[in-house]
């Protein structure tokens, strides 16, 4: 999937739940698109979101609001979530705005999918 020049992505889907594999920038060049299809994809389901943004080289404010919009419309889907999957740039630029929590960062897609697991017992 392209979303932009600035951003690629795969698109995985599991029984209940998408991962989003990205690379590239997340800035106001991709920002739009890239929100504008994951919404679509938040929409169609599965309602559990991993967005994997560990191959990621750049986020700036644009791409944390995009995030931001992300999780609260996966919130809002019947008991939707959205985690990311973040590395160790995109944890520092998250944390300077003091979004980790909300943003739910995990250090890998498989503590991404536990979360999920555990969340439906």
């Amino acid at each position: 999937m392209n979303l932009t020049v600035s951003l690629r992505g795969t698109r995985y889907v599991q029984d209940n739940y998408q991962i989003f594999r990205l690379t590239g920038l997340m800035d106001a060049f991709s920002e739009g698109t890239f929100t504008k299809v994951v919404s679509n994809y938040i929409e169609k389901g599965p309602k559990h979101i991993i967005l994997d943004l560990s191959q990621i080289d750049f986020v700036d404010s644009s791409g944390l609001g995009a995030l931001v919009q992300l999780v609260k419309r996966a919130q809002q889907s019947d008991d939707g979530t959205l985690q990311i999957v973040s590395n160790p740039r995109v944890t520092q630029t998250v944390k300077l705005v003091r979004l980790e929590k909300f943003l739910s960062l995990q250090p890998s897609v498989e503590d991404a999918i536990e979360n999920i697991k555990n969340a439906q017992m």
